[in-house]
């Protein structure tokens, strides 16, 4: 069994090997030796180790860096762009300089539709309460709405099926070991992993900043919760979305996400959360939502392939669409409708009451 200390540095290990980094694993015990003569006294003295006892080459340490970043420090993820082969998925954080990639796109374009090309850009979010009353009776619903689990851990339960062996034991060496009390046990429920993605697209501009006031709302509810947005870029903002107040939340949100309305590469989003081996270990079992008009103007395949490996991982996958509200909706990409075998529901969100109505009876409909 692996120590939890250098639990890790293994991990780390792996997921440069999985990027196609040769790691033997004399080389990882010697990157765990040498962090440890280090001290380390910081982030760089790790990075230093890494460097030295994984022998990485120069031109390679770019994306190194990057991996480093990303797993180390949990920055934010560009999709990979076709055409790019230099970087497959780049990491980043606001503030950071990153790669615009030139997309041909019509100078009319509204922005209304959706694009291939990045377009990066930040949100002033008003500080209206339209959606107030739905988001504050999810609140108070979603503690003992929102799906769960049966944990290994047991409990005393009156309407257990297994005798707390303990318990007779104990009640019956106080009446000569007659056991005249039997007490329970049963299994223990937690809540589910939920996991949230969030398309801030140009074509979503009217629903997504409801759909982030929802996420903030969902963040403040539920035990273990993550969620990113979904554009030319991939943003996890999970931890944006952690002040109580919703305001608050919301102004780091539009600091940490630089893609607001901007262009549509949803498959590569996808993709390259799960090319992050710790973002798809968390879908394993979870929620996935995933809240989008799935307007996807590229190449289908790589949304199709994304969407069949959460379907595969995720407890249930939802896809919730603002056009998805009418009873004679058809998809109107060939990703959408390529997907929709794979996905347990394909429902509709136009309003943020339709969205809170959803999730609550997730479970009941499971």
């Amino acid at each position: 069994m692996i120590p939890k200390a250098s639990k890790t540095f293994v991990d780390f290990a792996g997921l440069l090997r999985a990027y196609g980094f040769a790691v033997s694993p004399d080389q990882t015990i010697g990157f765990i030796e040498a962090v440890g003569l280090l001290g380390p006294r910081s982030m760089e003295d790790i990075r230093a180790s890494a460097l030295a006892m994984f022998a990485i080459a120069k031109d390679r340490e770019d994306e190194f860096d990057a991996l480093f970043r990303t797993f180390f420090y949990g920055q934010t993820l560009a999709p990979p762009v076709e055409g790019d082969e230099e970087d497959d998925v780049e990491a980043h954080e606001p503030g950071m300089e990153t790669l615009d990639v030139p997309v041909e796109e019509d100078e009319d374009d509204p922005g209304d539709t959706a694009s291939g090309a990045e377009i990066l850009s930040q949100r002033a979010f008003a500080r209206e309460d339209e959606a107030l009353v739905s988001l504050k009776d999810f609140g108070r619903r979603a503690e003992r709405m929102l799906p769960r689990r049966t944990s290994y851990r047991f409990l005393s339960s009156n309407k257990g099926r297994r005798l707390n062996m303990r318990q007779v034991l104990k009640a019956a060496s106080r009446t000569d070991g007659d056991a005249i009390l039997l007490p329970m046990l049963d299994r223990k429920q937690k809540q589910r992993k939920i996991l949230l993605l969030v398309d801030v697209s140009g074509s979503m501009r009217d629903q997504s900043e409801g759909y982030l006031r929802f996420a903030h709302a969902l963040a403040q509810s539920a035990q273990s919760f993550e969620c990113f947005t979904l554009g030319t870029r991939l943003t996890r903002i999970t931890a944006s979305l952690k002040p109580k107040d919703r305001d608050q939340a919301l102004s780091r949100v539009t600091a940490a996400v630089a893609d607001f309305d901007g262009g549509t590469r949803i498959g590569d989003a996808l993709s390259a959360y799960l090319n992050v081996p710790r973002f798809a270990g968390y879908a394993r079992g979870a929620l996935v939502l995933i809240l989008s008009d799935g307007l996807e103007r590229g190449d289908p395949t790589q949304m199709i392939d994304a969407v069949a490996r959460f379907s595969r991982m995720a407890w249930r996958l939802h896809w919730l669409s603002p056009l998805a509200g009418d009873d004679d909706f058809a998809p109107q990409t060939e990703a959408l409708s390529a997907v929709l075998p794979k996905l347990d529901s394909l429902s509709g969100a136009r309003t943020i009451e339709a969205v809170c109505h959803h999730v609550l009876n997730v479970a009941r409909a499971a």
